[in-house]
């Protein structure tokens, strides 16, 4: 059976990782969106209004980076004691849980570099 304490940590760090994704997409969206409309062949006008939440782009990004961070510190801190008997599931999960974290990582880290990397496209 599991404690409450490790159950309560992986979906925090979950939880998290889902936050530090949705901001960089949000983040983001002012150059990625534009630029994934034009290659599916969606284009027009009205895609000057999609910079509209450029402003708000330095908050979203440093929200990305205090989930992810605070993600991080749960997921690669030292494990005080499993929950299971064993000890079997907690040496299964935890490198799955670190794995998705470093995809989510480097996921996130491109979308906050693309806006520098976006004039190369245009």
């Amino acid at each position: 059976m599991k404690s409450r304490g490790t159950s309560s940590r992986k979906n925090l760090s979950a939880g998290l990782m889902a936050v530090g994704v949705a901001s960089a997409i949000i983040a983001s969206s002012c150059c990625v969106l534009p630029l994934v409309l034009v290659l599916i062949g969606i284009t027009g006008a009205w895609m000057t209004t999609l910079t509209s939440l450029r402003p708000v782009t330095p908050v979203f990004t440093v929200l990305t980076l205090v989930a992810l961070g605070w993600a991080g510190v749960i997921l690669f801190r030292p494990a005080t004691s499993c929950a299971v008997a064993d000890g079997a599931a907690c040496e299964k999960t935890r490198p799955v849980a670190r794995m998705v974290f470093l995809g989510c990582v480097a996921f996130v880290a491109l979308l906050l570099l693309f806006p520098l990397l976006a004039p190369f496209f245009y």
